[in-house]
């Protein structure tokens, strides 16, 4: 949230000239940058209109809640108004979404996404999208959760007529879900006063901002009731656009003979697996022809395990991106590629038959086998060789046999705690992206520690377990890895450090002593007490996330240093080029830091390094120790 005060409090600033600054300044606080031009002057048109309607309301007492943060997302709702309901007098909580629009129409005759002359992509109906962040604070706020009819939402396009805004009223309005325009202003303050009552609305909104988050609905744990029963996900913006757009291509093809492709994608938690379970939830309820597949052995036996656990058909809804080389043209409608950073150039490997060797791209391969293709992708999360899944490998292969590509970008995210300023960091701290490294500044959204051993790693994280969360370890390739264990004996401790040692996770599909199979390190609880590597923690989360750097990556003077001779990743072959080993180790510390939920503890094995991240994680105490 950016700023909270009564109506007529937000009204006088807004008169004196100071709200916008106010505003500005705190977002660059909470974000770690500048709000862009578009967004200071959506504050500038939109909030004078609502702070000037609750006025005129005779609702000047009742608390503005402006870019109120949805829990565990980086998502925010334009403003939330919290005050006391004038029939029931208990608290009463109004989600406001603020649009500037003119006009809008359906895109391609669907109302839930909106074609703005403004946009270049098409967007959620504003019904829908308060609608959907109602249904989200109801599912993650305890107070709303106990009291669910407490909370309504409501679209205000303040510059919109009637006949422009027209196609959009086709979607179902409801509690959650209402629309306005200008020329219905009346009909909106009646509307106001209907939830809210004059009284202060300040110990309403006190309630709401105190009360405690629930925990994440995590990706594994509902994946047989998304799978099997209903929807158990709240899709969000651009999360709901991204499936309303693989539906509506659906029907497309269903009707039409026609054939497209579909790109999603987004940075690691944007929600492109919660887009990829949904899909196929809803295709398999309506009898569609449908799979999944992904390149990762262990999210696709995790997903056979969890969501198919009673039945084979589900099950068998889970495959891989090699299993598709003999597949018939289009005999699928739809097949949903997850994690397609991670498609390879050829299926074909030292396995593979003569007879099945037809030299075809993976990808061409993958596109021929449905009539809607659906792509989910983060081009930052390839970390092996030969990995070439991208947007514009995948645009190219669709250009190539004619087909529309429709690409639709996460920008949200739902990982580590929703927090974006938290992942801006790690992808400057890795030179993932330009800017230099910069200080770590809490934003009350996520944990950061870095310790001084792996002892204090593991004691903490057992700390945070004994609180009640789910914690994993993780590092970097970097100790050779035993294969095979004997029967009846433990897994040989080979991540040693000093005096510490651990096993990495069990290499197979078989439990080792009591340690899960690798596909099910990330979700078993026993996988507490081994060390995963990127190929067991890519695709999943955990509450807490502790990460070993090992010597392959290393601070030296002003930058990072990749040491290849210390990975002991059979991937990297000889012939592995310099510049390719140092994108992909980059890229698999940036998929270890960005598994927790709540938050991530750091140890790294060279001291100097462990140094460096000390002075940018806790640059305070670093600078008062210099002086010491």
């Amino acid at each position: 949230m950016l700023f909270r005060d009564s109506a007529s409090a937000v009204a006088a600033e807004i008169h004196a000239g100071s709200l916008f600054l106010r505003l500005t300044d705190q977002f660059v606080h909470m974000h770690g940058y500048k709000p862009g031009g578009s967004e200071i002057r959506s504050w500038e048109k939109s909030l004078p209109v609502l702070a000037n309607a609750l006025v005129d309301s005779g609702l000047s007492q009742v608390e503005m809640l402006i870019e109120y943060g949805l829990p565990l997302t980086s998502k925010r709702a334009d403003v939330v108004l919290a005050g006391v309901h004038p029939r029931t007098r208990q608290p009463s909580y109004l989600v406001v979404e603020l649009k500037q629009w003119s006009q809008a129409q359906p895109e391609d005759g669907d109302p839930l996404r909106c074609r703005i002359d403004a946009y270049t992509q098409p967007v959620l109906n504003p019904i829908e999208q308060v609608r959907g962040y109602c249904d989200y604070l109801v599912a993650f706020n305890r107070v709303l959760a106990e009291h669910p009819h407490r909370v309504a939402g409501v679209a205000y396009l303040h510059n919109a007529t009637e006949f422009g805004v027209s196609g959009l009223y086709e979607v179902e309005q409801s509690e959650r879900g209402r629309l306005f325009t200008a020329e219905r202003r009346g009909e909106f303050l009646e509307y106001l006063r209907s939830k809210l009552s004059p009284e202060p609305g300040a110990s309403a909104a006190d309630e709401l901002l105190a009360a405690k988050v629930q925990p994440s609905k995590q990706l594994i744990a509902v994946a047989a009731q998304e799978v099997r029963e209903r929807e158990q996900f709240v899709l969000l913006d651009e999360q709901r656009v991204a499936y309303e757009t693989v539906l509506a291509a659906v029907r497309r093809a269903r009707q039409a003979d026609h054939k497209e492709v579909v790109v999603v994608t987004g940075g690691p938690g944007t929600g492109k697996s919660v887009i990829a379970l949904s899909l196929l939830g809803e295709l398999y309820r309506r009898g569609v022809a449908a799979l999944h597949a992904t390149g990762s052995q262990s999210f696709t036996k995790t997903m056979r395990k969890v969501a198919g656990a009673r039945r084979r058909e589900v099950q068998d809804l889970f495959k891989y991106f090699n299993s598709f080389m003999s597949a018939e043209r289009n005999g699928l409608d739809v097949l949903i590629c997850d994690e397609a950073h991670r498609i390879r150039e050829t299926s074909a490997n030292r396995y593979t038959r003569a007879a099945e060797r037809t030299g075809k791209a993976q990808i061409d391969e993958l596109i021929d086998a449905a009539r809607v293709p659906v792509f989910l992708l983060d081009q930052h999360q390839v970390v092996r060789p030969g990995e070439m899944g991208t947007v514009e490998e995948i645009k190219t292969a669709a250009a190539g046999k004619g087909l529309h590509c429709r690409v639709v970008s996460l920008d949200s995210q739902f990982r580590c705690g929703g927090s974006d300023a938290y992942l801006r960091w790690v992808l400057r701290l890795l030179a993932l992206e330009p800017g230099g490294v910069v200080d770590w500044e809490p934003d009350g959204k996520v944990g950061l520690e870095v310790v001084d051993s792996p002892e204090e790693l593991e004691a903490f994280l057992v700390a945070r377990r004994a609180d009640g969360y789910s914690a994993r370890m993780s590092a970097g390739y970097c100790w050779p890895w035993t294969k095979k264990t004997p029967p009846g004996q433990q897994l040989p401790a080979d991540v040693v450090i000093g005096e510490w040692a651990r096993p990495w996770n069990v290499f197979g599909e078989r439990s080792v002593a009591g340690a899960p199979p690798a596909a099910l390190w990330a979700t078993d609880p026993a996988g507490f007490g081994q060390v995963g590597c990127v190929y067991t923690a890519q695709g999943f989360e955990y509450d807490w996330s502790g990460v070993i750097l090992g010597p392959d990556l290393v601070w030296r003077d002003d930058r990072w240093v990749v040491d290849r001779a210390a990975s002991k990743d059979p991937v990297f072959k000889k012939s592995t080029p310099d510049a390719d080993v140092d994108r992909l180790i980059r890229n698999t510390y940036k998929v270890l830091l960005t598994r927790g939920m709540v938050g991530t503890v750091l140890y790294s094995t060279d001291s100097e390094t462990r140094a460096k991240l000390r002075s940018l994680i806790h640059p305070r105490e670093e600078a008062l120790v210099s002086t010491l």
